[in-house]
């Protein structure tokens, strides 16, 4: 799946659905997980810093209305966090 220029690539198809994040030059620049009904980006792996944070209905996985609006949240988190960092 493709937002913006970054790449998102599931990494678990069950409960927690959760995603790495790439960007155009295919570095790691993110994890994305929806887990027991709270959803988080942390930049720039998983364990690194929590740049958003919701709270999705739905709870392991997204509900498909939900899905986008999430992950382009998450994304536009980690792109102003590169942003901060001078890294793009």
């Amino acid at each position: 799946m493709k937002i913006f220029e970054y790449d998102l690539i599931r990494t678990c198809f069950a409960c927690p659905e959760q995603y790495d994040v790439y960007d155009k030059k295919n570095k790691r620049v993110g994890y994305l997980r929806l887990r027991h009904g709270k959803f988080q980006a942390e930049y720039p792996y998983c364990g690194g810093e929590l740049v958003y944070q919701s709270y999705p209905d739905g709870n392991g996985i997204f509900e498909d209305y939900e899905r986008m609006h999430e992950l382009t949240k998450a994304i536009e988190c980690i792109h102003a966090k590169l942003v901060i960092e001078d890294k793009i």
